[in-house]
């Protein structure tokens, strides 16, 4: 018998992500029915699906679905892409409405909202998954499999550095609000915490060294792990490697003073958390736990500013 055709929703259909998604729900076979954004500068779903219906208003959305379940049409997931202050409520509705649902990082801001949600997943007899692509990519599988075949005690020296430069529009663009985004650290912070501890074990500490809007820095230590780290979206601290090349983003993850080769093999990561979605093995709010904690521990943790040997290198031009 031939599996029947999986049916979606997105949420946040005009976000700078959502057309990973589009893409992702399309190599899978699957087929999008309806979107939803109040912005209706949504062209992109006509690369994808044209015939999706569209809504710039969630009451008018929110009837249009239940429509659909009434008249016997079953709608699988619910893809969530909208900013992340809207994602708690928004995996609320879906469960609701007896869909699954696939949400971009931070499934949530805070980890106190993770065990209600747990409990309306049970509830709704439907599930909850988020995309951890990074536990994808080649380079961290290798990663893993050499540190886990490691002694257990070898405690790697890790040093992240993620600078990935962003125009003003970011500041006055719900990224920029703490409140709606979590901050620099929830917004391009959280994929490289979660595959920190997906690969070095259970988050232990956190020290906060450098705590700005387009900046921040500090300690993390795991199970298997010293990590100095530094995020930024400001251009300013691009090196020079990377502003000779014109080039806008730079990512440095160096364990035990080497350098892990990790510039490529991005570009069909939400396309494989879709498969194994449908194959019943996709990333579980359980597993987002760890980082939704480390990201909301930072946001309430003492700043110290002192210079140390757990201050990343970048650290030194700004305290």
């Amino acid at each position: 018998m031939t599996a029947r055709t999986k049916n979606f929703v997105l949420l946040g259909v005009a976000g700078y992500i959502a057309p990973r998604h589009l893409q992702a729900i399309s190599e899978v076979g699957g087929t999008l029915l309806a979107a939803l954004d109040p912005s209706d500068s949504v062209g992109v779903i006509d690369a994808f699906f044209p015939d999706a219906d569209f809504f710039v208003e969630f009451e008018r959305f929110d009837r249009h679905i239940d429509k659909l379940m009434r008249s016997g049409i079953n709608i699988d997931f619910a893809t969530i892409c909208t900013p992340n202050y809207l994602h708690d409520a928004h995996i609320r509705f879906a469960l609701r409405s007896k869909m699954s649902v696939i949400c971009e990082k931070p499934i949530v801001l805070n980890a106190r909202n993770i065990q209600p949600l747990q409990e309306l997943q049970k509830e709704s007899g439907t599930k909850i998954y988020t995309v951890l692509q990074l536990r994808l990519h080649p380079t961290v599988i290798a990663l893993k499999k050499s540190v886990d075949s490691n002694p257990a005690d070898k405690i790697y020296d890790v040093d992240l550095s993620y600078i990935t430069a962003r125009g003003r529009w970011y500041d006055y663009s719900w990224k920029g609000d703490i409140t709606k985004s979590g901050g620099v650290v929830t917004n391009i912070g959280i994929h490289f915490f979660d595959m920190l501890g997906f690969v070095f074990g259970e988050y232990k500490k956190l020290v906060v060294h450098l705590s700005e809007p387009r900046k921040a820095a500090g300690y993390l230590e795991f199970e298997k792990a010293r990590v100095r780290w530094f995020l930024s979206v400001d251009k300013e601290d691009l090196p020079d490697s990377a502003l000779s090349t014109g080039r806008t983003t730079f990512r440095s993850l160096k364990i035990d003073g080497e350098e892990l080769e990790f510039s490529s093999g991005f570009t069909d990561l939400h396309v494989q958390t879709y498969q194994k979605i449908l194959m019943g093995e996709g990333f579980t709010i359980e597993e987002a736990e760890q980082s939704i904690k480390m990201v909301s521990d930072f946001r309430y943790a003492e700043i110290k500013g002192s210079v140390n040997d757990n201050c990343h290198p970048l650290v030194l031009k700004h305290i």
